[in-house]
């Protein structure tokens, strides 16, 4: 039985994310992420601008007029979601937790993949495989998936995304769309994402509180680190320690988002405070230019 107060949760989410797909992201969504293929679809009468390398010869032999072959868009997709299910993600000093964001935008994404016919999976990972739920059509499908998302009680806490991803490629045969959603507070992840890229089209989307991030004057504050139980003892009043934290985090940043292009992974910065639309259309623009 689902909690009241869980469906409310789902309920926002799905009308929330569907207004986005029906206004902005569905057109989007289909022009960056072509079908695997073109199939044949008919042969017609050639017509004045129509290529040539496109003649059907055997046709045109027996007719005794040129014809050409139609072939069309094979344009249906699978599109898994990888989403670090880690404590870490149970973090948050504004609005929302990480984990929160994560299903909104892991719903505008699946939305966005069946309102264009596509299939849609989910593997939730920790630093073990959590949860997999192969990928089908379907508003059900898509509701069981933010379902999921929100409410599974991982076992682990720590992060293994090698392990995630050798799990992916085994159980997903077919060239796929993965979304790898994850604060990526870990290390010795691109040589995976690497492999994982040249069999599917990987895009790594990060999400991180502004906490992470930044530092305000709070005085001596205690932090636990979710994942290992590590608990350390930090002034913030001090404004170097401020400055260098602040440095630290952005050279982190700039760091991944170098590294992912060294290896030609798409990457998006989400963050908790503030709206992922301005990232995900400028995402969707640069992969349409690109391809």
């Amino acid at each position: 039985m689902i909690p009241k107060e869980l469906f409310k949760k789902i309920r926002y989410i799905e009308i929330r994310t569907k207004r986005l797909v029906n206004d902005l992201f569905s057109g989007e969504y289909h022009s960056t992420f072509k079908g695997q293929g073109m199939e044949f679809e008919e042969v017609r009468q050639y017509q004045p601008g129509d290529d040539i390398r496109l003649i059907d010869w055997n046709v045109t032999a027996r007719t005794g007029y040129p014809y050409i072959k139609k072939f069309r868009e094979e344009r249906e997709l699978s599109v898994v979601l990888l989403v670090d299910a880690s404590s870490s993600g149970q973090f948050g000093t504004r609005e929302r937790f990480k984990s929160d964001t994560a299903a909104e935008l892991c719903a505008l994404l699946a939305f966005s993949a069946i309102k264009n016919n596509d299939k849609v999976g989910l593997i939730i990972f920790t630093d073990r495989i959590e949860k997999f739920v192969p990928p089908q059509k379907g508003r059900s499908h898509v509701l069981r998936l933010i379902r999921e998302i929100l409410y599974f009680k991982p076992e682990g806490t720590g992060t293994d995304v090698t392990g995630a991803l050798e799990y992916f490629n085994r159980v997903i045969k077919r060239k796929s769309v993965v979304f790898l959603v994850s604060d990526f507070l870990f290390e010795n992840f691109l040589r995976p994402v690497q492999l994982s890229n040249k069999k599917h089209d990987l895009v790594a989307v990060k999400i991180s509180d502004p906490r992470e991030l930044k530092f305000e004057n709070v005085g001596i504050i205690e932090l636990e680190d979710a994942e290992t139980g590590e608990v350390v003892v930090i002034n913030t009043g001090s404004k170097k320690f401020r400055q260098e934290f602040e440095a630290r985090a952005s050279e982190d940043n700039a760091n991944l988002k170098h590294d992912f292009q060294l290896i030609n992974v798409d990457f998006i910065n989400i963050r908790t405070e503030e709206s992922y639309i301005g990232p995900l259309v400028n995402f969707f623009k640069m992969r349409e230019k690109r391809h």
